[in-house]
């Protein structure tokens, strides 16, 4: 095979639809030490290998303390003289000019090899070691004013000595930077991204600055770091999101539905509430300890699609070739860093990178160059106390498995035009504003539905928008059990609601016959309000996503069921998502991925007037079924 087979002229990270395939990128000899024992014939050997493979993207990293070697050396008592580049003079940017002459034979390669570079900038943050020059060791890397400084000096020397290269797509403000220390306030955060996002356009205007950061808005060490001021100061969002490391995924199969919406629901999440377009950055299944050779590979083919499918703008899988006979730190260090890559250390590639190399090549080929947005029916927002995240996962899991999309937004932000509104598994005395509520009242009376699942909320008012009135409140002392459309379930529930309608039409009750889900009118429109918090239960319960789990998202489908006219193509499976992307007013292209590791046939139902089309990957339907293998898509176009 070629290098150039099938190679994009151009590719782009922000533009809408654009999505890139690729994977982050240590030399197979060395990892992090290969720019310290630089050997250019393994790395161009590595290179030639991954374009042929038919990747496109490589993310890179200069390390920090190779590229900037500040050294301290000190007088009698310890006293500090001067800093220096090792033993010789420095330079007043601080940098190593032979570094950088083997980062520019290395993008030279690059380009040879028809790749494209996203390059991480201050990498001081690596699989699981702090990596600094040693003057800067010991300081706060993200607040000290001599760690800024020389940052600033790094970034902008860099920039500007590579800015005219042509392999160059984007610049990374650095890998995981977040994780390099603590800072204490988001205000801190937000001073740090804006000094490093203004020293790289000072340089270069031209490319988008991306984010690279890991965990956004997660309530632990990482709190501070948000999605919003990320959006605010880079072009480019980031999810790097492993299961194991991020809350509320590593509960089932990797293969399975929760993990193989994970990438998609996260990094919708964050380009929604960001306001910027965002790129699954860092993806992979963290080795053999948690998936086979052969379910990796499926795991990569189903992540693909979704995140295609989803206006997401490309995978990068972590990492090109895996690192196992590294002794150095910090794969001397973890076991979960040693075999992570799409190539063995013996070049033997691994079944993922064929799966990364075929979709490649199939995007290249489509008759469209971009995918146009999917259709959405809700917005769901997201609200104080509650923990975001598990919430608006859940939200998306229960919304795919019900046939509909939805966008995400906080509670104070502007509030989005929508026919529907998700306030989902609401929870704590102050979860949103009265000028919050306000509006979103206003969107109701004019005609919008609002779905509202009560955790634990102060909610003000409640008769006048519900139609119920609560006697009492209690503290549960077991799940709630209830049935909705004759069908029950069991879920975990930290209060009981006493409800009388005054005019609310009950739809579910709990087993004493106390009202659980109602409808309500509420000027032009309507309100729905379960006193469950389903969203919570699924985001905290193990199996709760299977196929054969109690199929709580039937009662998404029921809320949701008005606003589906929309819709060409509906499907009956829960595993089974699907999207729907006008082409015009008379094509659509419809996508159905199988979110699941066995193969199924899904009836498949399209809207009278409307018929299947070209099939462009897999089968089209056929007498009102689609086969889908497992862990698999099929897209697809209808036509009118």
């Amino acid at each position: 095979m070629g290098v150039e087979m099938n190679r994009p002229a151009a590719l782009s990270l922000t533009a809408s639809g654009a999505f890139v395939v690729g994977c982050n990128y240590w030399a197979s000899h060395a990892g992090t030490a290969m720019w310290a024992d630089w050997r250019p014939e393994v790395v161009e050997a590595d290179l030639k290998q991954l374009a042929a493979e038919g990747l496109q993207v490589l993310r890179v990293f200069p390390l920090w303390p190779d590229f900037q070697p500040l050294t301290p050396l000190y007088g009698g008592h310890g006293h500090s003289v001067e800093l220096r580049c090792g033993e010789r003079p420095l330079p007043p940017d601080g940098m190593s000019h032979e570094a950088l002459a083997r980062f520019a034979a290395f993008a030279d390669l690059a380009h040879k090899y028809g790749l494209k570079l996203i390059v991480g900038l201050l990498t001081g943050w690596m699989s699981g070691r702090l990596f600094a020059p040693p003057a800067l060791q010991g300081r706060n890397l993200l607040t000290d004013p001599l760690a800024i400084q020389w940052e600033v000096r790094f970034v902008r020397h860099f920039v500007r000595r590579f800015r005219e290269h042509p392999a160059i797509l984007a610049w990374d403000l650095g890998n995981e930077c977040n994780c390099m220390a603590p800072v204490p306030s988001s205000e801190a955060a937000w001073v740090w991204t804006a000094t490093i996002a203004n020293a790289v356009r000072a340089e270069d205007a031209g490319r988008p600055v991306v984010s690279g950061m890991h965990s956004l808005d997660e309530p632990d060490r990482n709190g501070p770091w948000r999605i919003a001021d990320q959006g605010e100061l880079t072009d480019l969002l980031t999810t790097h999101p492993y299961p194991h490391f991020t809350p509320h995924c590593d509960q089932e199969p990797i293969n399975t539905t929760r993990n193989g919406l994970h990438a998609t629901a996260q990094s919708r999440w964050y380009a929604d509430v960001g306001g910027k377009p965002c790129l699954a950055e860092e993806v992979g299944t963290l080795g053999p300890m948690f998936a086979s050779e052969s379910v990796a590979a499926a795991y990569a083919r189903m992540a693909l699609f979704s995140l295609w499918a989803h206006d997401c703008h490309g995978l990068l899988w972590w990492c090109a070739y895996d690192q196992d006979r590294l002794e150095h730190a910090p794969y001397d260090w973890n076991p979960i860093e040693r075999e992570l890559g799409l190539i063995r250390a013996d070049r033997s590639p691994k079944p993922v990178i064929q799966e990364l190399g075929k979709f490649a090549r199939w995007l290249n080929a489509l008759p469209l160059s971009a995918l146009p947005p999917r259709l959405t029916e809700a917005v769901c927002i997201l609200t104080q106390g509650q923990e975001q995240w598990g919430v608006a996962f859940a939200s998306f899991i229960l919304a795919k498995q019900a046939g509909f999309d939805l966008t995400f937004q906080y509670a104070d932000q502007p509030l989005r035009e929508a026919g529907l509104y998700l306030l989902p598994s609401v929870r704590g005395d102050s979860g949103f504003s009265r000028r919050f509520w306000h509006a979103l009242d206003a969107r109701v009376r004019a005609g919008a539905t609002l779905y509202l699942s009560h955790d634990t909320a102060m909610l003000s008012p409640f008769e006048e928008p519900f139609g119920l009135e609560i006697q009492t409140r209690e503290r549960r002392t077991g799940p709630a059990e209830f049935t909705v459309d004759d069908v029950s379930y069991t879920v975990p529930s930290p209060v009981k609601l006493r409800l009388e309608p005054t005019r609310a039409q009950v739809l579910g009750r709990e087993r004493d016959g106390n009202p659980v889900l109602a409808r309500a009118a509420h000027g032009q429109g309507e309100t729905c309000f379960l006193s469950v918090p389903i969203e919570r239960a699924v985001s905290e319960t193990p199996g709760s996503v299977y196929p054969d789990a109690q199929p709580l998202w039937k009662i998404y489908r029921h809320v949701a069921q008005p606003f589906l006219g929309g819709r060409v193509v509906g499907k009956d499976l829960p595993q089974v998502g699907v999207t729907e992307h006008p082409l015009d007013e008379r094509r659509r292209v419809v996508v159905l991925i199988n979110y699941s590791p066995a193969p199924v046939e899904v009836a498949v139902t399209v809207t009278e007037g409307w018929m299947p089309g070209e099939a462009w990957y897999g089968e089209r339907p056929r007498a009102g079924y689609c086969a889908l293998g497992a862990n698999d898509a099929a897209v697809f176009t209808v036509e009118k």
